[in-house]
């Protein structure tokens, strides 16, 4: 098979490429290849743009998340702080 029949009907390493750039660089090499194959298959084309959403997505998720982690109400913070000092008081005794 010549280099371009490779570049075009391989979707395997189309898909691995996109996860790949998804994450992190790729090669110019690998820019090109992708680019030619994206021209020519509209199934991968969608591939790639889902995958991108569903990324962007979970990024979204996992900030939300990370911010809600560390954020306690003040009545939660005060409440834990009285018991500290409680529970310190009667160690001391």
């Amino acid at each position: 098979m010549t280099f371009m029949k490779d570049i075009l009907y391989n979707c395997r390493k189309a898909t691995f490429l996109i996860e790949k750039k998804n994450l992190t660089t790729i090669s110019v090499r690998e820019q090109v290849e992708l680019k030619i194959h994206l021209a020519a298959c509209s199934v991968c084309k969608l591939y790639q743009q889902q995958s991108s959403f569903i990324n962007q997505m979970v990024k979204k998720h996992l900030v939300k998340e990370a911010s809600q982690i560390g954020s306690l109400d003040n009545h939660f913070k005060e409440d834990l702080a009285n018991k500290i000092k409680v529970k310190m008081a009667d160690e001391d005794h």
